[in-house]
């Protein structure tokens, strides 16, 4: 049955299941193209702050957070089209997608110490692949996604390919690890296939202003509020109703935590955000390792996984949610009142704060990156105060200096490890002995969760087939062609679920296939033979 469209938008109630980009996206299209009355959306939210995964918090005192930071670049049709609607977090007159390309105009990303090993830059004019590894790249460029199934990376590529310079560039860059899904790879590369020239110095990765919370969750919250929409926070939905036939599904009750029931009129609707790659985040401290939770402190995953026993047309969440062990990693921010870091990266790597991006050290038992942001990363951070943020792919190995896994270290404690890989022990010391570093670590169980090994169908559809009243929006709702863990793919399902749902004039803007590009193609067959 094809989905029957609203079109009198105004008597409708939505409930929007989840408070991050993709939600706020679709609250913000609700309004604008499908007209629904600001007023009669409600935004649902476990946690006590909106953003999802876009965020961003803290103090010089209690030191800074990013939990991480999602990629940008020039051809995120829908998440520039979202955003050019926005005034940004300082100046009503500009909007956030014209501050940000301004900001990139300014800060444009070169990475001069993309690849570090024994505390020195790797040249990585060479991606470093054989002939037979080159091939086999191409080989997957343009295999079929279903030949694939839910074959690993490694199932493809010989075991040099894993300490290739392409490898170390890609992994760190996009978090892939040995055991990810091999379709989703191959996503990627016809995806980004004309950033493969660049991808050695960082080129087209844009950035925001500030943080992505800051920069983003924040103007999109103020514009939403404004127009009436209800933000609810510690609201967790804890299960859907669904009155289910043969040719129609509706979802007819939501049911909260505290016993409270949503009961759906006939022209109400509920999006819903199934699964999360930050839900049960625990934070460390300076003295305190981060410790690592599990599916029964989740929201997300909990509700998908009771929606899913309904009707297969609800998605698989086991894929993504049942090995801990393989989809954590780390991450860490660390505040500083002192330049000293900073100004010894700036003159080690050639770059000022804001152009270089990762910096990944291969020899690192855990596969450490930093990122520098352009200061300052906060609205809110004076100008003696520095940040950075960093993460470690493989949590469970120990340091190569400190005898701990990363997992069990605390913050100062991965401070020491990098410092030791940077060979900055000694210049470091006073400053930290100054007591003017800190260093907040992060355990996020989820955070690679998307890339775990899936077949067809483990994802639901935006909107499953005989779907009334109801769409899945998010990383784990299934777009054809693009990609997981960008902002694009988010904002990319709340336009399909709202030009879905609703009559509208609006078409889901296209996804940018460079693929289909002679000149894309051909720059990224030289670059990968380099």
């Amino acid at each position: 049955m094809k989905n029957k469209k609203n079109k009198t938008p105004e008597n409708s109630k939505v409930y929007l299941i989840g408070s991050g980009i993709a939600s706020l996206a679709s609250a913000v299209y609700l309004i604008k193209d499908a007209k629904v009355l600001g007023s009669n959306i409600h935004i649902l939210e476990k946690s006590k702050i909106a953003g999802g995964a876009l965020d961003g918090a803290g103090n010089k005192e209690e030191g800074f957070v990013v939990r991480g930071g999602r990629m940008h670049e020039p051809h995120y049709t829908c998440y520039w089209d979202l955003l050019s609607n926005i005034p940004s977090l300082e100046n009503p007159l500009v909007t956030v997608t014209e501050e940000s390309l301004e900001f990139n105009k300014r800060f444009v990303s070169n990475g001069q110490a993309r690849l570090l090993k024994d505390g020195q830059k790797l040249d990585v004019s060479s991606y470093g692949l054989s002939l037979v590894e080159q091939t086999e790249l191409l080989r997957l460029l343009f295999a079929s996604e279903k030949s694939l199934g839910k074959k690993r990376i490694e199932d493809w590529f010989d075991q040099e390919f894993f300490v290739t310079n392409f490898w170390y560039i890609w992994s760190s860059m996009f978090a892939f690890q040995k055991w990810s899904s091999l379709a989703e790879m191959r996503r990627y590369m016809r995806r980004f296939i004309h950033m493969i020239d660049g991808l050695n110095k960082l080129g087209g990765v844009m950035r925001t202003k500030y943080n992505q919370y800051d920069s983003v969750v924040v103007p999109l919250k103020r514009y939403l509020e404004k127009e009436g929409v209800h933000f609810t926070m510690d609201s967790e939905v804890v299960d859907i109703d669904f009155d289910i036939s043969s040719d129609k599904k509706t979802a007819t009750v939501l049911h909260l935590k505290n016993s409270n029931e949503i009961v759906l009129t006939e022209n109400d609707y509920v999006f819903i955000t199934n699964g999360s790659i930050t839900d049960s985040t625990d934070n460390g401290n300076w003295t305190r390792a981060a410790k690592l939770k599990g599916i029964e402190e989740s929201g997300s995953w909990k509700l998908w996984k009771k929606i899913a026993e309904k009707d297969t047309a609800f998605g698989n969440p086991s894929p993504f949610c049942d090995a801990i062990d393989l989809q954590k990693w780390y991450s860490f921010t660390a505040t500083l009142k002192d330049n000293t870091f900073h100004d010894y990266m700036e003159n080690f790597s050639g770059n000022v704060d804001g152009t270089g991006g990762l910096v990944t050290l291969t020899d690192s038992n855990w596969l450490m990156s930093i990122v520098i942001a352009r200061q300052p990363h906060f609205p809110n951070q004076p100008d003696d105060v520095k940040i950075f943020w960093g993460y470690g792919l493989y949590p469970d190995r120990k340091g190569n200096y400190v005898n701990k896994t990363m997992a069990e270290c605390t913050g100062a404690e991965m401070l020491e490890e990098l410092w030791f890989h940077l060979k900055i022990q000694e210049l470091m010391k006073p400053i930290t002995a100054a007591g003017k570093v800190n260093c907040i670590p992060t355990a996020m169980p989820f955070i690679d969760s998307l890339f775990m090994p899936r077949k067809m169908g483990d994802r639901p559809k935006v909107l499953p087939k005989g779907a009334t009243n109801f769409a899945f929006l998010g990383q784990f709702a299934e777009v054809p062609k693009d990609v997981v863990f960008t902002v694009e793919y988010s904002v990319r399902t709340a336009q399909t679920a709202v030009y879905g749902l609703f009559k509208t004039d609006k078409k889901v803007l296209p996804v940018y296939e460079s693929i289909h590009s002679p000149e894309a193609l051909i720059k990224a067959a030289k670059a990968i033979s380099r």
